[in-house]
């Protein structure tokens, strides 16, 4: 599936397919370049899901932090209620640490490469690279208040 970004095996899959798709070195005249073509928009619109998926991560601080909590309250009720094993409060403001560096950044860096959303790509970025420095600098109180509120 698309969204799935837990599986390592499938996200090195479709780093490599990336890598492929957009190599900077001349392929040379054997590659077809319909089959480059379709490769790109395949890998393309598999990265737009993904940052569907993700995509307040991208946005305002506002927005990123609404859609966070929801999610942390969704997480942590399923907790509560014995559908999850671990107290996701325990490990949330590293988690999201990691989420941005291995994620999210380059998600947004390879959105950039391709063009597909032109100028707005750097916005996109800029908001992620942002929201990974607000996170680092105010998450383990946003935790707290997070834990507080549930």
């Amino acid at each position: 599936m698309a969204t799935d970004i837990v599986d390592k095996d499938l996200k090195k899959l479709r780093n490599d397919r990336w890598d492929a798709a957009f190599a900077d070195s001349d392929q040379g005249p054997h590659v077809n370049e319909d089959r480059s073509r379709i490769l790109k928009a395949t890998i393309v619109i598999e990265h737009l899901i993904q940052a569907s998926d993700v995509a307040h991560t991208m946005q305002h601080w506002h927005v990123y932090r609404r859609w966070n909590e929801r999610f942390f309250q969704e997480c942590y009720q399923a907790y509560k209620d014995g559908r999850a094993e671990k107290d996701p409060s325990e490990t949330w403001y590293q988690g999201e640490l990691g989420f941005f560096d291995f994620y999210i950044i380059p998600l947004a860096k390879k959105l950039k490469e391709c063009g597909v959303f032109g100028v707005s790509s750097d916005e996109y970025l800029s908001y992620a690279l942002q929201n990974r420095t607000e996170w680092e600098e105010r998450g383990k109180g946003i935790v707290e208040e997070m834990i507080s509120k549930v």
